[in-house]
């Protein structure tokens, strides 16, 4: 993965990126706060949302089992998963067995963290995006930099530009309605003459083995009805225990996510109904790294994440940066813990701390997670894997040298005269070497002409 340190100075280079983030992330916070408002009971809502998650991971093995059980009963194909590539090979198996070279698929940050269309290209299949952002992003060789909203970081002055030399039929202009219609003319044939569907989930009903999707376009009703074949990827997360439990969730995800009391479609669909909708139906359980997650008593929260990206709207670093210099389709405060897990964080050893740990983000988080406390817990953990570098082994020696009065007074005596080049005005305001980092943002000290111990000492 790309240094986040290093990406983000390319992009905040981007004035025109920061504009389109500031807009549509000052928009989207506005909403959010009108909605959540109007419930009295919100923080109730959101300790029932955090204790359904938490149970579910406390008990996902017997609710995977009877998602399984549940799913096949009402005549879904149910697969497992252990990682990417065993996902994206179910996929290509069920196109191939039904001669399929084309495919349409709804928004899904899932299929997009298995690179399940990169897969599918590689086996002579495509796979069209019908989300109206994602289907920008496809049609530019683009990637999503928002969770919700993918193409953020695009003004319509682009997608206008884009859409004239890609799919519209005659002149265009930058008003959304036309851009919308231009979007809609194109997709509605593939729509109407497309024969395997394949969509991601929101949730699935553990004790129904129903999954659920909710979106504000009505293209994933369309992928996920019209087709005679359906693939629906799930990550094992992502269950919840029934529909009472799911009810809390319709509430909480709608307006942390576009500000809104209830998405305006949400799909349920439970195995295959002969006659009304995909007659063969596939579901893939996918781990991909997520009970490695699960192991970890701090990190497995992360787990929790209903995907409503309320944390990347508030966050000082995400609001200024975007979400590319993340290097994930996990961007924001979310993907600064959840990442690092699931890929290993030898792999992403920057992210955690792309953070100001201001907690903005534990506070609007619907499910309570706590970013802050798992990105503290992760920083370690990137310490661990390093072993022993220059940093740790400075800390050791002054560990050892605090460890005695006597050392440590004759520390202070050596820091008192080889500081004295160094000291101007009463401070030091540059460290030579490798110590000159520390003084960057900071001016410190000199060592004191007396310590403590010794005034102390004199006194009567």
């Amino acid at each position: 993965m790309t240094d986040f340190p290093a990406a983000a100075r390319v992009e905040l280079a981007n004035g025109q990126l920061r504009a389109n983030l500031h807009h549509a992330t000052q928009t989207i916070r506005a909403k959010r706060a009108g909605v959540v408002a109007e419930l009295p009971d919100w923080e109730e809502l959101r300790e029932a949302g955090r204790g359904i998650k938490a149970d579910v991971l406390a008990r996902l093995d017997e609710y995977l089992v009877q998602f399984e059980s549940a799913a096949q009963a009402a005549g879904a194909q149910v697969h497992w998963a252990r990682d990417a590539a065993e996902a994206n090979a179910i996929v290509v198996e069920v196109a191939r067995d039904h001669g399929v070279s084309e495919v349409v698929k709804m928004k899904s940050l899932t299929t997009d963290e298995i690179h399940l269309n990169d897969a599918l290209a590689a086996a002579g299949i495509s796979a069209l995006e019908t989300d109206f952002a994602e289907l920008i992003l496809q049609l530019d060789g683009d990637w999503s930099s928002h969770i919700l909203v993918p193409a953020i970081h695009r003004n319509r002055t682009e997608i206008r530009d884009l859409f004239a030399r890609t799919i519209a039929d005659g002149p265009l202009t930058d008003d959304p309605s036309e851009l919308a219609e231009a979007a809609r003319v194109y997709l509605r044939e593939k729509f109407l003459g497309a024969r395997m569907g394949v969509s991601g989930a929101n949730f699935g009903v553990a004790e129904t083995g129903t999954i659920c999707i909710v979106e504000s376009e009505g293209n994933g009703r369309m992928c996920t009805t019209l087709p005679p074949v359906l693939v629906s990827i799930l990550g094992i997360e992502k269950l919840v225990p029934s529909f009472a439990d799911l009810e809390v969730f319709l509430q909480l995800l709608p307006r942390s996510s576009t500000g809104e009391r209830m998405n305006p479609y949400t799909s349920l669909w439970t195995g295959v109904t002969p006659g009304d909708g995909p007659q063969e139906m596939h579901i893939v359980l996918l781990d991909a790294g997520r009970t490695r997650v699960l192991a970890d008593e701090v990190g497995r929260v992360a787990l929790h994440c209903i995907r409503c990206s309320a944390c990347l709207n508030v966050c000082p670093v995400y609001t200024r940066t975007g979400g590319h210099a993340y290097g994930s389709v996990y961007p924001g405060p979310i993907g600064a813990i959840l990442t690092p897990q699931l890929i290993g964080v030898d792999q992403a050893p920057s992210l955690p701390y792309a953070s100001t740990l201001c907690g903005a983000c534990y506070e609007v988080c619907p499910v309570k997670i706590d970013i802050p406390a798992v990105l503290l817990h992760l920083r370690s953990k990137v310490v661990e894997h390093k072993g022993a570098t220059p940093e740790r082994l400075a800390m050791r020696a002054m560990g050892w040298v605090f460890g005695s009065a006597r050392r440590l007074r004759f520390a202070q005596r050596l820091g008192r005269v080889a500081q004295r080049p160094l000291v101007r005005g009463g401070s030091i305001r540059r460290l030579p070497g490798p110590l000159a980092g520390w003084t960057q943002g900071r001016t410190m000290r000199p060592v004191a002409r007396e310590s403590f111990r010794r005034w102390w000492s004199r006194r009567p």
